[in-house]
């Protein structure tokens, strides 16, 4: 017995039961259910840092409504990589050291935002009894591992003239920094903020921040080559909102402080204050860095990453000029 085959062929061609007129409602009713179709959403991921906040300010305020654009929070750097590996996100919030260790394995990913500079957000921290570099020898250091972790330990050490072996170290995520610090399980920790404030109230000492290391640990926005082509749209609103959260900062600090403060776990003041350790660059800056028309970004990058090839945190460095795109601060 033949299969009956009720394709379009067929209902074409038998006008009694199907019109042409019948036949067009159709095909309309196909085109407006296939326009109506949801974009899949741009995903986002950071992890909590004074200088990631006005993403999240952008989505407070409305600057991301009607866009497909999702904000994920994760605890740490060394998840949001991972994730980015494993096509679990689009776009990362980083660390520039971070970004030359992905490059490694991934050389499809652009930077396409500079963030922030860190100027004394990043810190090693030690017991108020550790007064010196030599008071460090043989305690326990707390340190993420991951490459802000493993290049602020080896900047640090190399500041303070000691070596790798005359320390105990002791990896830690992120969200364990401070218990691990109060309850005695570390002598020490590099860390930073919101933590370095909560853990300085308590007396703990700055043996070293990444003020001493300008324009070294540069914070990022990056995502994959092909999102950058595939969803320009929507990668410049993402862009356009982190702007306009910028501006709406400028014109309305204490609001803004007190809506930013909110994920970072802190008072709007303390919040406010952490903000003083960052470099915050505009559009205009923006444009220049990654245009190379301003060379700070490449040569720091590029002094970076010789720094983490002397101390083995990296195999070889991504030539850094195809890792670094203008498009869609130029454009958005």
């Amino acid at each position: 017995m033949k299969r009956h085959r009720f394709g379009l062929a067929n209902w074409i061609a038998r006008p009694s039961t199907f019109t042409p007129l019948a036949l067009i409602a159709c095909l309309l009713s196909i085109l407006i259910s296939c326009a109506q179709q949801p974009e899949t959403p741009i995903r986002v991921g950071a992890n909590v840092w004074p200088g990631f906040e006005p993403l999240f300010l952008a989505r407070e305020l409305g600057y991301y409504q009607g866009q497909p654009i999702e904000l994920h929070d994760y605890p740490s750097s060394t998840e949001i990589s991972q994730a980015l590996r494993n096509g679990d996100l689009d776009v990362a919030a980083f660390t520039m050291d971070e970004v030359l260790s992905l490059a490694e394995t991934n050389p499809d990913i652009q930077v396409v935002l500079v963030t922030d500079f860190s100027n004394g957000g990043d810190v090693f921290l030690a017991k108020p009894e550790i007064q010196t570099p030599n008071d460090l020898k043989g305690k326990k250091v707390g340190v993420e591992s991951s490459a802000l972790g493993g290049y602020m330990l080896a900047r640090s050490l190399d500041k303070l003239g000691l070596s790798l072996d005359t320390l105990k170290i002791s990896s830690l995520g992120v969200s364990e920094h401070e218990q691990a610090y109060k309850q005695n399980v570390v002598d020490a920790v590099i860390t930073f903020e919101p933590v370095r404030s909560n853990l300085i109230k308590t007396g703990a000492k700055v043996l070293f921040d990444s003020s001493q290391i300008p324009g070294e640990i540069i914070d990022v926005l990056v995502t994959r080559k092909d999102v950058l082509a595939n969803r320009e749209r929507t990668m410049k609103a993402l862009i356009e909102g982190w702007f306009r959260a910028l501006d709406y900062q400028q014109q309305q600090p204490q609001d803004a402080a007190r809506k930013m403060a909110q994920r970072e776990q802190i008072t709007p003041e303390q919040f406010i204050e952490s903000l003083k350790l960052l470099t915050i660059p505009d559009r205009q800056t923006n444009i220049k860095l990654l245009n190379k028309t301003e060379p700070s970004l490449i040569e720091n990058t590029k002094r970076l990453g010789q720094v983490m090839l002397k101390n083995k945190l990296l195999k070889k460095v991504a030539p850094i000029d195809q890792l670094i795109s203008d498009q869609l601060v130029k454009e958005s």
